[in-house]
């Protein structure tokens, strides 16, 4: 026994002293081309483990000034006695700016560390509680009505942030703006020059089985959290060779008493094949934490861990893997989860490695929807029918990405003026993420009812208002509904009285919604809803072109009270869209509901709708190459919202109309009032009633009453056929065989003659094999079995090919409008409204008979579908008017 102990006493001091020689020994990996820092306030340098920080009085990279000319900045100091805080000769120094103020750095392009801290301190007549700003950097809002005491507290009092900007320029530009009556500050600075292949645009989607390109190098990133899976802290002297990265050890985020076990190697044994060195130091590769193989092969669990995070936004997560226990294929095979959905399926580092002790990481995006839990979980589990019930996690980063607005500011706690720091930890109600933060600081019963008296004041007092002159919008971004199970009564009893006992008005829809505009604010927006600003009207109501206070564009839906449509979609639109951000999804900025009135403001689309430029306009024609583009767009989209959350969402009204387009013919779904939440995974369907427009509307589900996936895919194969065909959907005063559209388009493509019916202004510039395969995919969309038509992925990826096909075309076709010449035909076909009317019975387009001559009971069934109506359409008559009516959609 004493042989034992003594032995291992020996293998632990060899360890120790292979770490220290190690960490002696090795050579450079990373020289960073810009290594400024700065420190803020202080009349001299300062030098923290090696590095000097340069008083920002004497840099000679460094420019500061304040904005707009006039005020200036101060400079203080404190005393640090404080053994809690990490670098106190640092951060002894700080300088406060009551005017908007800058630093501008000069540096070289590309991505950089932007690191800021902040120790909140006392100094004259600036106190940590009056402390109140927003901070940019270049066009990105770092911070924005930032408390820094609300983040700190006795035991670390020191806040520090760390970012990753990509910058294009000679120059990034940190602005602080603090609020009226308030200060900014700033301890320390660093801006050091990132290696430029530590992350690469690509990762695989959570919820999706290949990776994409996540467009990183136009977004700015935040780190949230840097893990040693199973591991010690490895301090930033002991990361990778310039890079000075802080590594936590997983204790603190794992979940439950399910922690398996750890085990680590020497770090000489770490190997990193083609991968550069710093991807992460040996520290985090050498241990790992599994989950102890053969001796809980009878207790089947997963290790978990636990992360608080911001909803709104989409996480870049890197999990790194290294098999140090292990030497041969199959021995290890488990699965890995994120967000409860699994990402890697049985998995085996050494089958991609090909020996043991080889690094590997893998990239995710997560996106972090609003009203879902404010928590990012990521689980190593045993696969199943696996010989050995076990995996592994060495390391794992997690950094938050901005949203569409540039922010990546998240939620700040709110804090009563009059709380002290220790006790400055109350949560803004609208985010489970603080609550550990709550737990941690309620130490005692002091804290407890600290706790309790800031909530009160969080819930009587309005939040502060937004930064002056951040570059995002004054309102967040449009954080994910919270709206509680009674929300839809409140919303019809608020419209039903319009008045609260105190004869103000009770606003119907919650306050996390995107900015709420009174009604006063869009009567100036619209010139008081001036006719002249109208561009369209629809089921809901008018919609018209405003400009609001900060001179963006938008689109004003106002709902008229004789709709039938109502209070359900205005709250549907809201809670689709707040917690919806995509490039080709309309953005909702805000909404309206004084004044018994119910109004959503969107994003001004100048190009107006994807029909508008098909038919029944005068507007030049679209080029082949820039239809596809369209229709690649909108189905991005689409596939966006059936796969971008833990459930998908049914648009359930896709149609050309609901395709907008801006200025530079950017294809955007729009109008998510009938949406409805997709099935969870142990059901295939929603059952629910029948609702959509006449033409687009999937045939089984209008038999089956069963909403699915695939009634979106089927609706958007008649808009590709409209975007071919350039005539709407149904059309009752064209022959009978070609009233609808897709029946009629569909026989052409199957006797493959499709070319035969297109647009005649696309006439010699389709490139044939790129039109053939739009075809075929339309056919596919066009299925009546919802099992038989391809996914929305599967439709996007058809189309992008055909694109490809067009682009690669030997021919060289002309780019631009396919000319106007031969409009004749199509708006002949699109305006035929005054030609007499047939004798046409709903009973007679003979694809889908059976689904069609139901349409005549449909008065005992809820069904509601509609089709918006223009000139074209108008002497539909009589015999379509109960499904064709001025208050469809």
């Amino acid at each position: 026994m004493l042989q034992c102990v003594q032995g291992k006493k020996m293998k632990f001091l060899m360890r120790v002293c292979h770490v220290v020689f190690y960490s002696m020994g090795r050579a450079q990996e990373f020289v960073p081309v810009d290594n400024i820092l700065l420190s803020c306030g202080s009349s001299s340098n300062v030098t923290i483990d090696g590095r000097v920080f340069v008083s920002d009085n004497t840099s000679t990279l460094v420019t500061a000034t304040a904005v707009g000319g006039g005020g200036s900045s101060v400079a203080g100091s404190t005393l640090q006695n404080n053994a809690n805080v990490d670098y106190p000769t640092l951060v002894s120094s700080a300088r406060f700016f009551t005017v908007d103020f800058s630093y501008t750095f000069k540096v070289s392009s590309g991505r950089h560390w932007v690191r800021l801290y902040f120790y909140p301190f006392s100094y004259g007549n600036f106190t940590p509680n009056s402390s109140l700003f927003s901070l940019c950097a270049n066009e990105f809002t770092l911070l924005n009505n930032f408390r820094s005491v609300a983040f700190s507290s006795f035991n670390k009092p020191l806040v520090f942030r760390e970012y990753l900007i990509n910058i294009t320029s000679s120059s990034l530009v940190l602005s602080f703006f603090p609020q009226p009556n308030s200060y900014a500050f700033i301890n320390a600075i660093e801006v050091v020059s990132m290696p430029s292949d530590l992350l690469t645009d690509d990762a695989t989607l959570v919820g999706q089985q290949t990776s994409q390109p996540l467009g990183l190098p136009g977004i700015a990133l935040q780190s949230m959290y840097r893990i040693n899976v199973g591991g010690a802290t490895v301090n930033p002297l002991n990361d990778s060779k310039g890079l000075y990265r802080n590594w936590e050890p997983d204790s603190s985020y794992l979940f439950a008493a399910a922690t398996g076990t750890t085990g680590s190697v020497l770090f000489s044994d770490i190997k990193y094949g083609n991968d550069p060195t710093y991807i992460a130091p040996p520290a985090v590769y050498a241990t790992a934490r599994t989950l102890g193989g053969s001796e809980t092969v009878s207790l089947v669990f997963n290790v978990s861990w636990v992360f608080p995070v911001d909803l709104g936004y989409t996480y870049f997560v890197r999990l790194h893997f290294c098999e140090i226990i292990m030497s041969a294929i199959n021995e290890r095979v488990f699965n890995v989860y994120i967000s409860n959905q699994t990402v890697l399926s049985r998995f085996d580092v050494i089958a991609y490695t090909k020996s043991p002790d080889v690094v590997l990481y893998w990239d995710f995006a997560a996106p972090m929807f609003e009203g879902s839990d404010a928590n990012l979980w990521i689980q190593i589990g045993p696969a199943p029918n696996t010989a050995l019930q076990d995996a592994i996690l060495n390391g794992l980063e997690i950094f938050k990405m901005n949203n569409s607005d540039g922010g990546l500011s998240g939620s700040n706690p709110y804090v009563a003026v009059s709380s002290p720091p220790s006790m400055a930890l109350a949560p803004t109600g609208s985010s489970k993420s603080n609550m550990g933060v709550i737990i941690g600081a309620a130490v005692g019963g002091v804290a407890v009812v600290g706790v309790l008296v800031a909530f009160i004041c969080y819930c009587c007092c309005r939040k502060p208002k937004a930064a002056k002159k951040p570059s995002t919008p004054m309102w967040l971004p449009l954080p994910l509904h919270g709206s509680s199970p009674d929300m839809s009564q409140g919303m019809t009893n608020s419209h039903k009285s319009g008045k609260s006992g105190a004869g103000s008005y009770v606003s119907s829809v919650p306050s996390n919604m995107g900015r709420f505009f009174t009604f006063a604010e869009l009567q100036e927006a619209t010139n008081n809803f001036d006719e002249s600003l109208l561009l369209g009207a629809g089921g809901f109501g008018k919609v018209y072109k405003g400009e609001i206070d900060d001179g963006s564009k938008v689109a004003v839906k106002r709902g008229n009270p004789q709709s039938e449509q109502g209070l359900t979609e205005f709250q549907t639109e809201i809670e689709m869209l707040s917690k919806l951000r995509h490039r080709h999804l309309v953005s909702l900025i805000g909404y309206c509901d004084d004044s018994k009135e119910m109004i959503l403001v969107y994003d001004y689309m100048s190009k107006g709708p994807l029909r508008s430029h098909l038919y029944g306009t005068k507007l030049p024609a679209l080029s082949w190459k820039r239809r596809l583009e369209i229709c690649v767009g909108a189905a991005r989209g689409l596939h966006y919202l059936h796969t971008g959350a833990a459930q998908s969402i049914i648009h359930r009204d896709v149609k050309t109309t609901n395709i907008l387009l801006d200025d530079n013919f950017v294809a955007k779904v729009a109008d998510f009032g009938l949406s409805k939440t997709g099935p969870s995974l142990e059901q295939t369907h929603v059952s629910t009633a029948v609702k959509g427009s006449f033409g687009y509307l999937d045939p089984e589900y209008f038999r089956r009453q069963q909403l699915t996936e695939k009634s979106d895919v089927y609706s958007f194969g008649v808009v590709l056929m409209e975007v071919l065909c350039a005539r709407p959907a149904i059309n009752p005063a064209l022959p009978r065989e070609q009233i609808n559209m897709a029946e009629w388009a569909l026989k052409w493509q199957k006797m493959g003659m499709l070319d035969q019916i297109k647009d005649t202004r696309l006439a010699g510039t389709c490139n044939l094999e790129s039109l053939q395969k739009f075809g075929d995919i339309a056919e596919k969309c066009l299925a009546d079995q919802g099992i038989d038509r391809p996914s929305m992925g599967d439709v996007l990826w058809n189309l992008e090919y055909a694109l490809q096909l067009q682009e690669n075309s030997p021919e060289n076709f002309v780019e631009g409008p396919a000319g106007n010449s031969t409009e004749n035909d199509l708006t002949t076909n699109a305006n035929n409204s005054s030609s007499s009317m047939q004798e046409v019975s709903v009973l007679e387009p003979r694809a889908n008979q059976s689904v069609m001559s139901s349409l005549t009971l449909s008065t005992e069934q809820s069904l509601d579908i509609s089709e918006e109506i223009g000139s074209e359409d108008a002497s539909a008559g009589d015999i379509f008017s109960q499904l064709i009516h001025p208050e469809g959609r």
